[in-house]
């Protein structure tokens, strides 16, 4: 895979000084763009050294760690965009991020990849970062539509518009790749040199793991939300 160096990588920030101006030029915020951009560069090569090190231990209990991280931090994300930030709420949104990852989880590196070892930090970190990710995004979508709709419509219709409204993107995306866009991952497969047919079904993988994952998750949340309405 040809590699990028610094001097390549910082002539994309060009384009992005432009955004910048105008950025602050009409919002009259001059730092929040530079902040993100950092903060986004720190990040991303603190994990660069940090997933070295997870690939090289393969440590199951360490991995462990990761995945409780992911889960607990997609929970406070997406807890952010709610007014009710209950400890119960917190636990609803926890067990439908945690429910459906780890169910995509298992079924993607214990049955489909079919792996020699169950654990293989390289795949099993990559992969329940996509997932925990995309649930996230969408439980969030869904609770935050759901809640201005359960105030002016009845509480099963305002769930079947949350609901439709979080699938969206990932509906979105199932109608739109191959046509409109490469997905990331094929399309980094292919820079690498995997061969585009072997690309194609791993992002067929990702595609309907985005989708399924996103549904049980909302699926999960909103039957624990009913089960409270009952209570």
């Amino acid at each position: 895979m040809q590699t990028i160096s610094f001097f390549n990588l910082s002539l994309t920030l060009i384009p992005l000084i432009f955004v910048w101006y105008y950025y602050k030029k009409w919002t009259g915020d001059s730092t929040e763009i530079i902040y993100s951009t950092t903060r986004m560069l720190i990040q991303l090569i603190a994990i660069g050294y940090l997933l070295l090190f997870i690939f090289e231990t393969k440590n199951i209990i360490l991995g462990t760690f990761i995945i409780l991280f992911m889960i607990t931090i997609s929970t406070w994300i997406s807890l952010r965009v709610t007014k009710d930030k209950s400890k119960k709420h917190y636990k609803q949104i926890f067990t439908a991020i945690a429910l459906s990852g780890v169910i995509h989880l298992v079924l993607i590196v214990g049955f489909v990849l079919d792996l020699e070892s169950l654990y293989e930090p390289r795949f099993v970190i990559p992969i329940a970062g996509m997932i925990f990710a995309n649930t996230m995004n969408a439980l969030s979508l869904a609770i935050e539509r759901f809640e201005k709709e359960r105030i002016r419509i009845e509480y099963e219709k305002a769930r079947e518009t949350a609901f439709k409204a979080c699938m969206i993107p990932q509906i979105n995306s199932l109608l739109a790749v191959g046509l409109v866009a490469l997905p990331g991952m094929m399309t980094g497969q292919i820079l690498s040199g995997v061969d585009p047919l072997v690309a194609v079904r791993y992002q067929i993988l990702i595609m309907v793991m985005v989708l399924s994952s996103a549904g049980i998750s909302t699926i999960v949340y909103f039957l624990l939300k009913g089960k409270e309405k009952v209570n």
